[in-house]
């Protein structure tokens, strides 16, 4: 059986390739279909099959699934320009014969108002309509996806958002990644909303970043326009700030909450604790 993952030098996918390897998988069996060969390397040296796949460049993806028995289509990060990029990748599997695809969606993608959601839940219905056995695996969000904050909180002693009181259930990207290596060894179809264990604000936050660096932070709520405009000055571009701004609001209203615990008995045990996430964001 030959797996494939997309993306596979990007920072979720190469965790993927390892958690395959780690549950069993030979490096011969798993092609990391990736844009730029040669950042691969790495890769190559593991015995994975390296194949280029572009998502820009249609052309490229026949060749790289050939062969391909199931396929982990990791999600593009060009917000606004997924749905034809996902196009390609659903078609070009569908055309080489794939027998089951997964796909890296987000929490609740079919009701969730947050912005990012929209290209999530359309790429789903693509997938749906093809006729591949699917799994969709709805990542909630990522821990790491506020480690770039933690540098500049304990610089000023503030950690700012938008988000209120509202809990996030954030998991690492090893957990998401060792639950997307769990299915694809499987095969096993289905809608997976997947979330970490332990449920924090942003509150709780700062407090764990203080007490791991040994300097006050604190978390200051904002409005969500003056977070957007605070990030925009930041130098986070416009419309990258707006979709910042726009989840830390629908945090506050519970939209990356959960409690259902899919994530850690999908992978077999706990997710990975909050305080050993920071540790790991701190230290690099």
């Amino acid at each position: 059986m030959t797996i494939a993952v997309t993306g596979a030098t990007g920072h979720l996918g190469r965790l993927v390739v390892d958690a395959l390897i780690a549950r069993g998988t030979a490096p011969g069996e798993i092609v990391a279909a990736v844009r730029d060969t040669a950042k691969a390397a790495g890769l190559i040296a593991q015995g994975v099959q390296v194949r280029e796949a572009d998502y820009d460049r249609p052309e490229t993806l026949a060749a790289a699934f050939a062969g391909v028995d199931r396929l982990l289509l990791i999600s593009g990060n060009a917000v606004g320009q997924r749905i034809p990029q996902h196009t390609a990748v659903i078609e070009a599997a569908k055309a080489a014969g794939v027998g089951f695809l997964a796909y890296t969606s987000i929490l609740r993608a079919d009701t969730s108002p947050i912005g990012l959601a929209p290209e999530h839940s359309a790429t789903e219905e693509l997938i749906r309509a093809s006729g591949i056995p699917f799994a969709l695996l709805r990542n909630g969000w990522y821990v790491e996806n506020y480690a770039g904050s933690f540098g500049p909180a304990i610089s000023s002693g503030t950690l700012y958002g938008a988000a209120g009181d509202g809990r996030i259930a954030a998991a690492t990207r090893a957990d998401f990644a060792e639950a997307a290596a769990v299915v694809l060894i499987s095969g096993e179809t289905g809608v997976y909303e997947l979330a970490g264990d332990e449920r924090f604000t942003l509150a709780g936050l700062a407090a764990e970043v203080a007490r791991q660096s040994g300097n006050p932070v604190a978390y200051q709520d904002l409005p969500g326009a003056d977070y957007q405009a605070a990030l925009a000055g930041a130098g986070v571009p416009e419309g990258f700030a707006a979709l910042l701004a726009d989840t830390d609001v629908k945090i506050r209203d519970g939209h990356l909450d959960d409690a259902t615990g899919t994530l850690a008995r999908l992978i077999g045990r706990p997710t990975t604790p909050l305080a050993d996430a920071v540790a790991a964001a701190l230290k690099n």
